[in-house]
């Protein structure tokens, strides 16, 4: 407020300064006298070919003694510079100092330049204007690109399960059960140990509907669908009450997984030398008297006739053991393209755009967000490079390669809705939510536990900044975040249920634990990741109040892992990829 210091050169005698890798720090002493300190300004000029440098934080010492963060976390690229703030998180009401509100709105308008939109294919949700990796802003590539090499990852992870040597079962025809054995030989967990064991069983079945990669599908069925014309006498050796089968479904035992989504999805034709097939089933499933649920008829195509008959338990085993196999198919493109990739890596790369564009690094909730949509726009850039791209890993490996894969997402986002992505919604919407009518739906348990921990955490922190519902309606950079969200991300799709604009600071904290739930948990649950939600290695707040916050957060997450912990010493099939010291903060780590 008083001046600007002298520049002073980061320079240690008789060291070998900046070296790649290495982790260094810097004592500056200014002597001039400055009054309050409002921003630091760090220069980089160009020296060599590849001399980024990453800034972690800057701390500041007061002449009364006071110590200031001025948090960075960011590279520097050639000649360049950077201007940083200190650490307290501000919305632009709090800023009164011209200085800073031309700070504020200057980082919005280069961030814009740099973050712009892009639409991948039509119909898909709007994501980073970038062809490659190396196109992206510094500040969000990956430290490594190996790393993330999906090409080269394949080929590891091929090479580490010993799965070359069965490579040529793959694009063939299989004559014996016992092959699919040879494809676990080096995987040895508890869950894929009992999967191999159980695999053909009915029990395991159902079970993957409810606690496997894609928990997402199963509902309850609440009337019989003409389309699948299954009756009573069909089923009846599965139905253990006396009762209809019409009368199982008034009374809630009846569920049902219809995978309509991939009916005239064209199947991969990208190797003349390899017919590849899509199946559109449409799978009934039964609680029995011990409460676990088992399928009872499989019909594998949508319009019922004589050429797509309904499987049923009672017939040949070969030929239920296929149906299964049909389904469980369809399942994993499902999984894939539409749980996985759309509603969750697609949807944070909307988010983490819009948090850019839209929210300076000095806003409590970009502050907040930061680390959930951390290398999200890069590994996406990945993907879309080697991964779903015309002859990607998608079309060499997926019966829905070849452009099937895009196909069903321009068809699942009439689905993607802000309800769908609310969790406990979402649970209710397929009438799962009854703990006691359907015990053993973990992901359900587990994700409800989870999604409240991170609603109180964000409902905290919107109570810190926000000392009232006005103040949200007020803040035009929040509102211009969620308009970005609805317009590009949404495609301004009404039907999403989007907000354009939250007025309260409930409908705040429902909207970021939607975000970050969608990250961290949800991907989790359909991706099993292994970084911890709730730790935060970048100190973006420096606040005493939001890091006690984060501490009751972290509190409420160990108890969890408890519960989970608990639960899981009973099982013989643990379920444990929604226990918080097993989620990640977002989609890339």
């Amino acid at each position: 407020s008083a001046g600007c210091s002298e520049k002073h050169l980061l320079d240690k005698p008789f060291y070998n300064d900046f070296e790649r890798g290495a982790v260094d720090s810097y004592d500056v002493t200014v002597d001039e006298e400055l009054g309050e300190i409002q921003l630091v300004k760090i220069e980089k000029r160009k020296y060599w070919l590849h001399d980024d440098w990453y800034l972690k934080y800057i701390t500041l010492k007061t002449p009364h003694g006071d110590y200031i963060e001025f948090p960075c976390y960011r590279w520097l690229t050639g000649d360049g510079e950077v201007l940083l703030r200190d650490g307290r998180a501000k919305l632009a009401r709090d800023d009164q100092i011209h200085i800073l509100k031309q700070h504020r709105r200057k980082e919005l308008e280069t961030r814009q330049k740099q973050y712009r939109w892009m639409e991948w294919n039509p119909g898909f949700p709007l994501s980073i204007d970038a062809k490659c990796h190396k196109d992206l802003p510094r500040d969000i590539q990956f430290d490594s690109e190996k790393g993330v090499d999906f090409v080269l990852n394949y080929s590891k992870a091929m090479e580490n399960l010993f799965i070359n040597r069965f490579m040529h079962m793959f694009q063939s025809s299989w004559n014996d059960f016992a092959d699919f054995e040879k494809i676990f030989v080096k995987i040895s967990n508890t869950i894929s140990e009992r999967v191999m064991n159980h695999w053909q069983e009915d029990l395991m079945f159902g079970y993957q509907f409810l606690n496997g990669c894609n928990p997402v599908l199963i509902r309850r069925c609440t009337e019989l669908p003409e389309k699948l014309p299954v009756t009573t006498e069909m089923v009846e050796c599965s139905l253990e009450r006396q009762l209809s089968l019409e009368q199982e479904v008034q009374q809630g035992n009846i569920f049902i997984v219809d995978f309509e989504l991939l009916d005239g999805i064209d199947a991969n034709k990208t190797d003349p030398c390899t017919l590849q097939f899509l199946a559109a089933p449409i799978c009934l499933l039964y609680k029995n008297l011990a409460n676990k649920i088992v399928p009872i008829a499989i019909q594998l195509n949508q319009i019922p006739g004589d050429e797509n008959p309904i499987f049923l338990p009672s017939d040949a085993k070969c030929d239920w053991l296929l149906a299964k196999i049909w389904v469980r198919s369809s399942d994993f493109h499902v999984h894939q393209t539409i749980t996985h990739l759309l509603r969750t890596h697609l949807v944070s790369e909307v988010f983490g755009i819009a948090m850019y564009r839209q929210l300076p690094a000095v806003h409590p909730i970009f502050k907040l967000l930061v680390a959930h949509v951390r290398f999200t726009i890069a590994i996406n850039t990945k993907a879309r490079e080697q991964l779903i791209c015309e002859c990607g890993l998608f079309d060499k490996a997926n019966a829905t390669g070849g452009g099937g894969h895009v196909q069903m997402v321009q068809r699942a986002m009439k689905d993607l809705t802000y309800a769908s992505l609310c969790f406990p919604e979402a649970i209710k919407a397929r009438g799962m939510e009854s703990k006691e009518d359907i015990p053993y739906y973990f992901y359900r348990d587990d994700g409800l536990l989870v999604w409240e921990a991170i609603r109180m955490f964000t409902a905290e922190v919107v109570g810190i900044y926000y000392e009232s519902d006005q103040v949200v309606e007020e803040d035009l950079e929040l509102q211009d975040f969620l308009n970005d969200v609805y317009v590009y991300g949404m495609r301004g799709r009404k039907s999403s249920g989007f907000p354009k604009s939250v007025k309260s600071r409930e409908q705040l904290s429902e909207y970021l634990t939607v975000v970050i739930f969608t990250a961290s948990a949800q991907h989790a649950a359909v991706n099993f990741g292994q970084l911890f939600l709730g730790m935060y290695p970048e100190e973006h707040f420096i606040e005493k109040p939001v890091k006690e916050a984060m501490a009751r957060f972290r509190k409420n997450l160990e108890a969890i892992v408890s519960v989970i912990a608990e639960r899981n010493k009973k099982k013989q099939l643990p379920y444990y990829y929604l226990s918080p010291d097993r989620i990640p903060n977002s989609v890339a780590i």
